[in-house]
């Protein structure tokens, strides 16, 4: 089961899937997925990306790149100890505890790659659009399915196509990393169309690599009768390690910010931290606000790393047989974490997510983006319906010519055309989308 379920195999074609033929003893397969993530322009542009606060002038301030390098070093840490784990509980089979550690911490540095521009105020505003456009002409020709994929738009699912379609080896395999490594990425493993279903609005895949998709969870084991899927079980980890991260480090920008104060923070390290330790914090009197709250965060980090390997290893047997839905935070037995995870949730929509400065930006972004899908939608619609494609109107036809190596094709499917138009708008940077939108409308002159 585990040399599936850590499959080294990479995807380049339907003719070619393959295991790196040069195997270097100084970096594994995993390692290579790592790297080719670090060096990869989708991944460096996460730096000008939104996380929570668009647009801030304040560098201290965490924005998509910085997340994500911060969850990867606790998905690092999680793995290693899960690989040692492994080792013991299954001496028959070769698990390198690095090559577990380098899976999770790849996972998690992908894990926000197709993430739009403005963070999810950015994601809703595509989501929203395609809602409420679904009647009309352009769209009408599309199945059900594939609106589903753009009215439920989800940055999951944009991140699993960004690294096996587009990025590298544009619809060659992308990045073709291994398939245990995209594995463990997955954390919703259904289409758009089961989301009502499933009571969720969250999935991973698009019609678009819906066959990519079977194929791969086919060869990890985790395919299942009814023609559904099983969680990867280091999905878990990823998952967990970004859910640590953010909901911590949200509070410390806000502090950064001044949108809350040391006091409104005491409880939740409190509980997570002790009060021994809380206290020695705060009283340092030499140290400002923001380094006292980053020393809290860092021990607030380790502990609950600690707890969630626990929580990981108390429940492996259920989770391996696809029979936990909850992740492994919910799980968490220590009610103190529970509760402070709870109180940070609570600070975070009374006071950081309705903060004024916040929502007037993300009223900016939303006419950004719409500016965005209503020239480049259009355009492309034409491009379609055109016979002559030197017949497009001269403004659609710029447009067009503005997305570059991303604009699609008149040989394509209206259905991929589309696709290609949002894969620009949400691999754009919070700035780009900005000076795009205004040179649609004419602002940018």
């Amino acid at each position: 089961m585990w040399q599936m379920l850590l499959s080294k195999k990479r995807y380049y074609s339907d003719d070619e899937i393959k295991e790196d033929e040069n195997q270097e003893y100084y970096r594994s397969s995993f390692h290579k997925d790592y790297d080719r993530i670090i060096f990869s322009n989708s991944f460096r542009r996460l730096s000008k990306k939104t996380q929570v606060h668009p647009l801030s002038k304040n560098d201290h301030v965490h924005n998509r790149l910085t997340h994500s390098l911060e969850v990867a070093s606790v998905g690092r840490s999680l793995g290693l100890r899960v690989g040692e784990f492994l080792n013991k509980k299954y001496p028959h089979v070769e698990i390198n505890p690095y090559d577990v550690a380098y899976i999770i911490q790849t996972a998690c540095l992908a894990h926000d790659i197709g993430n739009p521009p403005f963070g999810h105020a950015g994601e809703e505003v595509i989501k929203e659009w395609f809602y409420s456009n679904k009647d009309e002409d352009f769209l009408k020709e599309l199945s059900q399915n594939e609106i589903e994929d753009f009215i439920h738009l989800d940055g999951n699912a944009q991140s699993f196509r960004v690294v096996t379609q587009i990025e590298n080896n544009l619809f060659g395999g992308g990045m073709n990393l291994t398939f245990a490594t995209l594995g463990a990425l997955v954390k919703y493993p259904h289409p758009s169309s089961n989301c009502k279903n499933i009571g969720k609005s969250k999935f991973n895949y698009f019609q678009s690599e819906a066959k990519f998709f079977r194929l791969l969870f086919d060869e990890l084991g985790l395919s299942k009768a009814d023609g559904t899927f099983k969680r990867h079980p280091l999905s878990y980890l990823m998952e967990a390690a970004d859910d640590i991260c953010y909901g911590l480090l949200d509070l410390q920008d806000a502090l950064e910010l001044k949108i809350i104060t040391l006091m409104d923070v005491k409880n939740i390290f409190t509980l997570i931290c002790g009060e021994e330790e809380v206290a020695k914090v705060y009283s340092n009197m030499c140290i400002e606000d923001t380094k006292k709250v980053s020393k809290l965060v860092a021990i607030s980090i380790h502990n609950l790393a600690v707890h969630t390997m626990e929580i990981f290893e108390e429940n492996f047997d259920a989770i391996l047989s696809d029979n936990q839905p909850k992740d492994l935070i919910e799980l968490f037995t220590k009610k103190e974490f529970q509760t402070a995870i709870k109180e940070a949730k609570k600070l975070g929509s009374a006071k950081i997510f309705n903060e004024k400065r916040k929502i007037e930006l993300e009223l900016g972004a939303y006419n950004i983006i719409e500016t965005l899908l209503e020239n480049l939608m259009h355009a492309s619609y034409e491009l379609y319906k055109k016979e002559d494609e030197s017949k497009l109107s001269f403004r659609n036809k710029r447009a067009l010519e503005l997305m570059g190596e991303n604009r699609p094709h008149k040989t394509q499917s209206l259905y991929n055309i589309y696709q290609r138009v949002v894969d620009y708008i949400v691999g754009m940077t919070d700035n780009h989308a900005k000076y795009v939108a205004n040179q649609l409308n004419g602002m940018g002159i």
